[in-house]
């Protein structure tokens, strides 16, 4: 089994507005290294993502401030020190000037078969569903990954 994961938020400023200009001009490096470091297997690409936050119709209900990730991991080590040992972790620093304080749920994983490639729908989906019963089978956070250590100390805050 592979580790999916979807990271999902809304902006605060408007893609364009100058305060998220880091932020926005930082996604291809995060990007780049994330698909180059160990254990990454796939990322739903930036066009497709695109075309998915703004989808009126689409489960992400196209608000333009939508920002997400959606990608697979071969295991929650791999995720682990992709988010805390990398310069993700400078970005994640600094998520209350892009999204305000977090105080909702952020970050859903579940267990894929190697192979699968999660979509949209079924991100939402598992999103929703951990909102809505907290951690399970169906989706969790890090808490539920006995292996996972490093975000009880790198994380600022409760919500990842």
């Amino acid at each position: 089994m592979h580790l999916a994961e979807f990271n999902h938020g809304v902006l605060k400023y408007d893609w364009d507005d100058p305060r998220v200009k880091d932020f926005a001009d930082g996604i291809a490096l995060v990007n780049g290294i994330a698909q180059r470091s160990p254990g990454f297997v796939w990322m739903l690409g930036e066009e497709e993502m695109e075309a998915a936050q703004t989808d009126p119709d689409g489960p992400m209900g196209g608000n333009p401030r939508n920002a997400s990730t959606l990608s697979v991991w071969e295991d929650a080590a791999s995720l682990e020190h992709f988010v805390w040992d990398t310069v993700h972790k400078r970005f994640y620093d600094r998520k209350e000037e892009w999204y305000g304080v977090v105080d909702t749920l952020r970050l859903a994983m579940w267990w894929v078969p190697e192979g699968h490639r999660p979509t949209i729908h079924e991100a939402m989906e598992r999103f929703r569903h951990l909102e809505a019963h907290g951690d399970s089978d169906v989706a969790f956070g890090w808490a539920r990954l006995k292996e996972a250590q490093m975000w009880k100390t790198k994380q600022c805050g409760e919500a990842a």
